[in-house]
């Protein structure tokens, strides 16, 4: 039956009021941060309706997430603004569970009517999936909880006036020009504020706020018929409008764009078998590409393949605790709770407590990140009989999936600063920040580049290099770790934008590590190999 006119205007009145309401911030001047907002009442009401009409077409598990999603990305380019987006998504989105089988049904109608219809085509779904799917879902146990958390933020960068983020960018490019041979300065703002609610079959109703950041800096110096270009490492976080002024890009700018002139003048780097010093602001993708993507349990079980691929570390029977992923002193950590982490939560999508637990122990594979339905595939082998807290959606109308935590190689028990670590080579080169990367569908054969390389003879930096890119497979590489830096040397960079699934969808991760040293690795001239 179609709602008529007037239940129309007043379904979208009561909506719009609920929604203005849903997305307002509170400060709280005792602990100098933003209050969690409560759920959306009218929304919980409608989250209702959605679970029992799910029931009632059969769904022996249910759950609807209520989302709404602002994303703004400013830019611009030397003395002028290039871009703005700034885009708002509300809706609510219901998963069933019948007989075995999953089904997921969305809808931006925010009626009773709308969330209705979307959870009888879940459950039509469902039913229609047992003609494809090879196993029948079998769902860890949870605690049912309720609750709201909120990223730790003194101010919502969604709020801070336009003309104030623009301003900041736009004194960063006039203070990098003022470096003689820099023609080109891009620089960037990427700004989340996600809010969503879960409420469960089981119990469950939480609501949480999801703010992260993520700036960015590029500089091109040009001189003499050549070009080169130097990236800033910003690390993207999970933090308020008071990180992006504790960077101070103005402040910064014009040392940043030094360097892409000093690239111009480095030596081209001699091909062969380097002892590479890899500091954090680029052994972190390295992480990510090799550790954070093949650790996937859905890869490794083959039920993923898209964006990205499988995985070499698979079948789990043949890997957990068996694998040598690396020496002694390397241990992984994958977290959900890390302070100014992107993937910090205090719940996944499935209202799992955030968990954190090593991927890797002492340089043996230990465990895969996992959802509440992926834990009966590897219980046997680990023990561990609940979900690692790992599902996730990145809109209230796709579907949540396994997706990474952060992940994180743990400092080692001497305190090594990147100078110590210096000191102690004899011929190697220093890579600073994250360049050029590619690595095969089994994340196993890789290369990966950076923005600044350095030469260390006899224990000293004696001069900049370039065209440098590193080669390997991946337990080749981390097998020839030797130095790993301590917890003074420790940082987190990650990736606000990481890929994965067909449809693709996106989330954001931080990994965190010390400067670690690798013997004996490939090095190439990417000049000369082009």
């Amino acid at each position: 039956m179609s709602a008529s006119r007037r239940d129309f205007l007043k379904a979208t009145a009561t909506a719009a009021a609920s929604l203005a309401a849903y997305g307002r911030l509170a400060f709280d001047p005792s602990a100098q941060t933003l209050t969690a907002p409560g759920a959306d009442p009218f929304a919980l009401e409608l989250a209702m309706e959605a679970l029992n009409v799910a029931r009632d077409a059969g769904a022996a598990y249910a759950d609807v997430r209520i989302g709404r999603y602002r994303n703004q990305s400013i830019s611009t380019r030397e003395r002028q603004v290039s871009s703005v987006s700034d885009s708002e998504s509300y809706g609510l989105g219901v998963r069933t569970l019948v007989e075995g089988c999953w089904g997921f049904a969305a809808t931006s109608t925010m009626t009773r009517a709308g969330v209705q219809q979307a959870a009888r085509e879940a459950a039509v779904l469902s039913r229609a999936a047992r003609a494809v799917q090879k196993r029948r879902v079998e769902l860890a146990p949870v605690t049912p909880v309720q609750g709201t958390w909120m990223t730790p933020v003194q101010r919502d960068p969604l709020d801070v006036p336009l003309e104030e983020k623009i301003a900041l960018l736009l004194a960063a490019d006039e203070a990098a020009l003022k470096v003689p041979t820099v023609r080109f300065v891009s620089t960037g703002l990427a700004l989340l504020r996600e809010i969503k609610t879960l409420v469960t079959s089981e119990g469950t109703s939480i609501t949480q706020t999801l703010i992260r950041v993520g700036p960015s800096f590029s500089a091109t110096a040009v001189a003499s018929g050549d070009f080169q270009v130097y990236e800033e490492e910003l690390a993207p976080r999970g933090q308020g409008w008071e990180y992006v002024e504790s960077l101070n890009m103005p402040g910064h700018a014009e040392r940043w764009a030094s360097l892409a002139a000093e690239k111009l003048t480095a030596r081209t780097v001699d091909a062969g078998e380097w002892d590479l010093i890899l500091e954090p602001t680029n052994l972190w993708l390295t992480i990510h590409e090799s550790i954070g993507h093949p650790t996937e349990l859905d890869r490794a079980s083959g039920e993923e393949a898209n964006y990205a691929g499988t995985s070499f570390v698979a079948p789990p029977e043949k890997m957990i605790g068996r694998l040598r992923y690396g020496p002694e002193i390397m241990n992984v950590q994958a977290d959900r709770t890390q302070e100014g982490s992107l993937s910090r939560v205090a719940w996944d999508d499935e209202g799992v407590p955030a968990d954190q637990w090593l991927i890797i122990e002492r340089g043996v594979f230990k465990d895969y990140q996992t959802t509440r339905e992926q834990v009966a595939l590897v219980q046997h082998l680990t023990g561990v009989k609940r979900s690692h807290g790992c599902s996730f959606a990145d809109s209230w109308k796709t579907v949540q999936f396994q997706r990474m935590p952060n992940i994180s190689l743990l400092p080692g028990e001497r305190d090594l600063t990147t100078g110590d670590i210096v000191a102690d080579t004899q011929r190697g080169i220093l890579i600073r920040n994250r360049g050029s990367w590619s690595i095969d569908h089994q994340r196993y054969n890789f290369q990966f580049s950076g923005q600044a390389f350095y030469e260390v003879r006899g224990g000293k930096i004696v001069g900049m290099l370039r065209d440098v890119a590193y080669q390997a497979n991946t337990p080749l590489f981390w097998s020839s770790m030797d130095l790993v830096g301590g917890t003074s040397s420790y940082w987190m960079g990650g990736s606000f934008n990481d890929g994965k699934g067909e449809p693709a969808q996106i989330s954001s991760v931080s990994h965190g590590c010390p400067p670690a040293r690798f013997r004996n690795v490939t090095v190439l001239n990417t000049r000369r190999t082009a």
